[in-house]
């Protein structure tokens, strides 16, 4: 049996785990889990990322006190974010995605690269907070010129462990930098944007040993023997979409967490002007694959439904705040859960009500009202992104699996059933953790073969529960 230690980074919480593998078994041990939570600062929305790194330290130690046998790490997170440094000092504190600063690296990139010709050049779907947005931000800060290196965050944590520099593909597919073809850096593109080509990494890909833990790190955990850092699907979602319990290949998935990641996997990505109006993006998966999707806002708006409420100083019950919602009887107020007015934290309550006013349906009148309107708003969007992937990619889809948090929201997950016209399965969900751990797995050796036998593994050692539409689709691209 091979052990290995999986750091899972998502963008409210993060996690240690332990995962066990031979040939026809796996298992999770979880070892550690912590809050993400960002910090404003008078310049912006920043991730507490010190923070986050002792917390994964910690959580490493405890791994390696758990056992002596790991025989790697592997670290994936969240997409577009990054670190900048000069001689391998950090240059600041990273910003989160999610502070208003991208919004001014937009137009001056497309006044450099037009929104269709970048489109063309690198597939992905337009989101103001994209790297290469965030990139000129810094550049136009001044704060750019002053690195030598440019790194995704958990290639940044992958440094801190191992003193290697270089980029996961999955997750540099990210950017908008990367050629379409997914395997080098598009240096035209860079350069017409302006931006400096030396900055980014050496790409690699997921499976690759990146190095070992350096000697004081290992000293610091605890680590018994030599231990590999390795590359996995270093964007969560790559590493989700690995552990899909699939077993043919007409599946839509969701990963749904802070974010439905709604779309196929592909051998070629699809760039065409459809493609582009719908605002799918075409990211970089395991083994070359291409994960066509569209992001839809997810379990982010129910989040910070319950912050706001709990800020106002009320204790907010989740799990009786969801049967409420599904004993509903008056019919749903549907909003568009892709509105960019929803993306900033703040009082999301207020900006649904004013999505609701927009639209002329009924602002919901109680808490379960609200939840209901956010999760049938959430299918709704769902169920388009998976129809329209399929319509776009020409890929027959049958059956979607949702997997992640969200796949424990079951109302969601009969609701997506619903608006579909498909049958949903639900879970794994720690398939973020799953997918890393395999990618581990298979790069010592303790497991072969393609993603279809890491998923027919997945598939025996977990059961997903199965949600048949109770009506028929609603909803069509």
């Amino acid at each position: 049996m091979t052990t290995v230690a999986a750091v899972d980074l998502g963008a409210t919480s993060g996690r240690v785990l332990l995962g066990r593998v031979r040939p026809n078994e796996l298992s999770l041990e979880h070892v550690a889990r912590f809050p993400n939570t960002p910090v404003r600062t008078i310049d912006g929305l920043h991730w507490n990322i010190l923070e986050l790194y002792r917390n994964v330290l910690a959580g490493l130690t405890s791994a390696a006190r758990a056992t002596t046998d790991i025989a790697s790490i592997g670290i994936d997170s969240w997409a577009v974010d990054y670190a900048l440094l000069r001689n391998g000092r950090m240059l600041g504190t990273p910003y989160s995605y999610r502070d208003a600063r991208t919004e001014r690296g937009v137009a001056r990139s497309h006044e450099r690269v037009g929104a269709a010709e970048l489109y063309a050049a690198n597939g992905l779907q337009f989101l103001p907070f994209n790297t290469l947005y965030q990139l000129a931000v810094d550049d136009e800060d001044g704060v750019l010129p002053l690195a030598d290196r440019m790194l995704l965050l958990p290639d940044l944590f992958a440094y801190w462990l191992s003193g290697a520099e270089v980029a996961e593909r999955s997750n540099a597919s990210t950017t908008g930098l990367l050629a379409l073809s997914g395997r080098d850096w598009n240096d035209d593109l860079v350069a017409r944007l302006g931006l400096p080509r030396g900055i980014l990494p050496e790409l690699v890909d997921a499976g690759s040993p990146i190095g070992p833990v350096l000697p004081d790190v290992a000293a610091e955990l605890g680590l018994a023997r030599s231990v590999d850092v390795v590359a996995v699907g270093s964007h969560d979602t790559a590493s989700a979409v690995v552990a899909v319990p699939a077993t043919s290949d007409d599946f839509a998935y969701i990963s749904c967490g802070t974010w439905g990641l709604v779309g196929v996997e592909l051998e070629h990505p699809v760039v065409g002007n459809a493609s582009r109006a719908a605002n799918f993006t075409n990211e970089g998966g395991v083994d070359g694959r291409v994960r066509y999707l569209h992001n839809v806002m997810g379990l982010w708006l129910l989040s910070e439904c319950v912050r706001t409420w709990e800020l106002l100083g009320e204790s907010i019950d989740l799990p009786d705040l969801l049967t409420a919602a599904a004993a509903v009887s008056t019919p749903p107020s549907i909003f568009d859960a892709n509105d960019p007015r929803l993306m900033p934290p703040g009082d999301m309550p207020a900006r649904i009500a004013v999505l609701c006013g927009e639209r002329g349906v009924p602002v919901p009148a109680s808490r379960a009202e609200l939840v209901r309107s956010i999760l049938e708003s959430l299918a709704e969007a769902f169920a388009r992104a998976v129809h329209t992937a399929a319509t776009l990619s020409g890929k027959r889809v049958t059956v979607v699996h949702i997997v992640g948090g969200g796949s424990q929201n079951e109302l969601l997950c009969q609701l997506t059933a619903d608006r579909s016209g498909l049958p949903v399965l639900a879970g794994p969900v720690e398939a973020t953790a799953i997918g890393n751990v395999l990618v581990q797995a298979r790069a010592q050796g303790a497991v072969s073969g393609s993603l279809e036998s890491l998923r027919a593994l997945v598939a025996r050692s977990t059961e997903p529960r199965r949600h048949s539409p109770r009506t028929t689709a609603r909803v069509r691209a």
